[in-house]
């Protein structure tokens, strides 16, 4: 890679690299949408919730009107609650098929944006299945598309909170709210079509929202670096690198000084790494025991408060990884021990511990018995989920393969130390 003189330019190359002329990222380039949307005819479905987005939605209907857009049904359709309740990808499909619009533009966070993919699932597919159920796992999508002879509708993805990714991958996370469990779609026929990110738009993100995406952008980077192969290790080390330096040195000013666009800007650009990492390879321990908290914990949340605990079993099986992410944590002033000497489950304890140290940094929650609302029940469902077909690939994705039959002998004792913040319950793998 060419020398860039700074983490922002290298992490601008990277997401360039990455995406192309597909994305649109930047400070103030929210006026372009007008111009990405022309290219897909004339009407479009605007999806948007009317919360801190509500400037940004007026700005894009100003852009598509200068272009001669019109918007389907002639109105602004509202977009997910938080963790994309299966009703919502309902209502969302019932509007892309009454109005059929030539595309469809959803602003919003994650939440939205991954309802959108998947009510476009449906919408084109539910001749052939209506239950979203269907589509759960890995390359389903795909699959029906080609057994159909169907294209998904273009989809514009303005994303509005640094976090998820969403607007980049091919990942949508649907919860079902009655029993509090997230389920995932993993497929590359879902990748929005176009994206654009103005991460100016972010200076309006309440605290919550902000740390929340800070935790998921490092989840991301290095859930997938822990368990990268080989022949793509070079390439995530520098995405990985790249991005939780970044987070680490803005996170608190993006917090304190909201308004702050240099940090804005360097939350943003992380998080977007973030989804760059997780469509290299694939997210793991945390991610997957995130989706059982999600009536308790924030997504973002929930893995930080899990990657340190996984850290430590992944730990004999991940030192070269560990010796870079330790490195970060240390230039960052979050680890105070020399780590040169250390290896194995020693290495992955004092790395846990600064990724702990940052987190208490921001305020957050490092053991699960801190989260408002849980108790035992929360591990057991874990535990379950871990054991469900539709989410083996998150067991798969370790850098210590699990299968469901080792899942009470290894993932229980994780849950139980991540409980009360005792790394000493975890054991690691012979």
């Amino acid at each position: 890679m060419r020398k860039l003189s700074s983490l922002k330019e290298k992490a601008s190359y990277l997401l360039k690299k990455f995406k192309g002329n597909n994305y649109t990222f930047g400070i103030g380039v929210i006026d372009q949408i007008g111009s990405i949307a022309s290219q897909f005819g004339k009407s479009a479905l605007l999806i948007s919730n009317a919360t801190h987005i509500k400037s940004v939605t007026g700005k894009v209907i100003e852009s598509l009107k200068e272009k001669g857009i019109n918007l389907a049904g002639d109105r602004i359709v509202p977009g997910a609650k938080p963790n994309s309740p299966r009703e919502d990808v309902y209502r969302l499909e019932s509007y892309i098929l009454h109005f059929k619009p030539d595309c469809i533009i959803v602003i919003g966070g994650g939440s939205s944006i991954d309802c959108a993919k998947a009510a476009n699932t449906l919408a084109t597919l539910g001749k052939l299945s209506p239950e979203i159920e269907d589509y759960f796992g890995t390359g389903l999508v795909s699959q029906s598309l080609i057994k159909t002879g169907k294209k998904l509708s273009p989809l514009i993805a303005i994303e509005t909170s640094a976090s998820s990714g969403a607007h980049l991958t091919k990942y949508s996370n649907v919860t079902d709210p009655v029993v509090g469990q997230k389920k995932l779609i993993v497929d590359e026929a879902i990748i929005p079509t176009r994206a654009l990110f103005d991460y100016k738009v972010t200076t309006s993100m309440s605290s919550d929202l902000t740390i929340d995406g800070a935790l998921d952008g490092i989840a991301h980077c290095l859930e997938v670096f822990y368990g990268i192969s080989e022949d793509k290790f070079a390439l995530t080390q520098e995405i990985t690198a790249t991005a939780i330096e970044l987070i680490l040195s803005h996170a608190k000013n993006a917090l304190h000084n909201p308004k702050d666009l240099d940090a804005r800007e360097a939350i943003g650009l992380a998080t977007d790494l973030g989804g760059y990492a997780i469509m290299i390879g694939g997210t793991n321990g945390a991610h997957l025991t995130s989706f059982s908290l999600v009536d308790i914990a924030s997504h973002g949340r929930a893995c930080g408060l899990m990657n340190p605990y996984y850290t430590v079993f992944f730990a004999p099986a991940i030192e070269k990884q560990l010796k870079v992410v330790g490195g970060i944590f240390k230039k960052a002033g979050f680890i105070s021990e020399e780590l040169g000497s250390l290896t194995g489950r020693q290495l992955g304890l004092a790395v846990a511990e600064g990724m702990i140290a940052f987190s208490k940094s921001l305020g957050m929650p490092t053991q699960l018995s801190e989260l408002p609302g849980f108790n035992d029940d929360y591990i057991e469902r874990a535990l379950t989920a871990a054991k469900n077909p539709q989410l083996k690939m998150k067991l798969k994705n370790m850098p210590v393969p699990l299968n469901a039959s080792l899942v009470d002998e290894y993932m229980a004792p994780i849950l139980e130390a991540a409980k009360i913040g005792n790394f000493s319950l975890i054991k690691n793998m012979p």
